[in-house]
């Protein structure tokens, strides 16, 4: 099969690469790289923090006339992410790290001194124990103290593990256990009772409120549409009348009460007067009827006398037969007894 990207290239038989121009370029151009920073920076000029493994589009030149060991040193520029101001730092092959230059200070810097101050006492040290064996002598007693103090310390955090050692693990976990079970349960023990609670004041609640519905429902039973009298009425409207412009005090209780009895004896008298006036009415009807029975017996008692004695009787007969339906027992004895004396 043949390939898909062809890299081999032609070349003619009469190719003379020397006859290629070749392009001057000059030593310190720049090439733009895209890389993170090497360490934590911090701006110099807004305050900007510049952290490590941050990404940049960086320019990159080689340094002129700095060599270590006949390697190149590069310079590195790029722009802080917040005022685009212009921060340098170029590679340090000594120290296989970077070193900044410009724009910016570096963040942790203390380690790194601690670190070269370490190396450098360890540098003059090894110095002095070539040129003096008195100072080897000196190291070396110094050395075997700090390992007696090293191990002294040693000894006693292994004393202190054993008398940890000595407590029982499983007991202090089985006590824990069981408070905690102890815990949960007094909590469900808590929410049983809130709960219990919660539902009682619900049916109190329901109870009163059904309480009130079949009262309600009792009194529409106990007092249908009733026939409402005058008097009742002008009654309840003083009452409210009194109720409204009362206060809460006993004076004007007294005077509710006092109120009422006094229309409740205002309605009696009003009935009593209303009997006697009924009274009178059947008197009245009564006389008028005795004085009609009277009128009838006398012309009763005339026609006897008539020369046509044959129809007296029938006359008085069908006188007082068309009045029977409305007159009383006392008045037909009178008819009857007026008509035996006049017989």
């Amino acid at each position: 099969m043949s390939e898909r990207k062809v890299l081999n290239k032609y070349y003619p038989p009469d190719f003379d690469p020397s006859k290629i121009p070749k392009l001057k370029l000059p030593k310190d151009r720049q090439y733009v790289v895209r890389l993170m920073a090497p360490f934590n920076m911090r701006c110099k000029t807004c305050g900007e923090y510049i952290y490590k493994g941050k990404k940049f589009n960086a320019r990159k030149e080689t340094v002129q006339n700095e060599l270590y060991l006949g390697l190149p040193i590069f310079r590195f520029y790029i722009k802080c992410t917040r005022c685009l101001a212009e921060i340098t730092f170029k590679t340090d092959p000594e120290n296989t790290d970077y070193a900044i230059e410009l724009g910016a200070t570096r963040n942790f810097q203390a380690e790194k001194l601690i670190e070269q101050e370490e190396i450098r006492f360890q540098k003059e040290r090894e110095e002095e124990e070539l040129n003096n064996p008195m100072k080897v002598l000196e190291n070396r007693t110094k050395d075997s103290k700090l390992e007696m103090e090293v191990l002294e310390n040693l000894q006693e955090l292994k004393e202190l593990n054993q008398r940890q050692a000595n407590v029982d693990f499983e007991s202090m976990l089985d006590r824990y256990r069981e408070t905690e079970e102890e815990i949960k349960k007094r909590q469900e023990d808590e929410d049983e009772m809130e709960m219990s609670v919660m539902l009682a004041e619900a049916q109190k609640t329901k109870q009163l409120n059904d309480s009130d519905s079949d009262e309600d429902s009792h009194q529409a039973k106990q007092n249908p549409t009733c026939k409402i009298n005058q008097t009742d009425i002008l009654v309840e409207h003083l009452n409210t009348q009194n109720i409204k412009t009362s206060s809460d005090t006993r004076e004007s209780s007294k005077t509710i009460l006092n109120s009422r009895q006094r229309m409740s004896q205002l309605v009696r008298k009003r009935e009593c007067s209303q009997n006697r006036e009924d009274a009178k009415n059947n008197t009245e009807e009564s006389q008028s009827k005795r004085a009609h029975y009277n009128k009838a017996a006398n012309c009763g008692t005339a026609s006897t006398h008539s020369p046509h004695g044959g129809s007296g009787r029938g006359s008085e007969s069908n006188q007082t037969v068309p009045s029977k339906s409305g007159t009383s027992s006392l008045a037909l004895l009178s008819t009857y007894s007026d008509s035996e004396e006049s017989e």
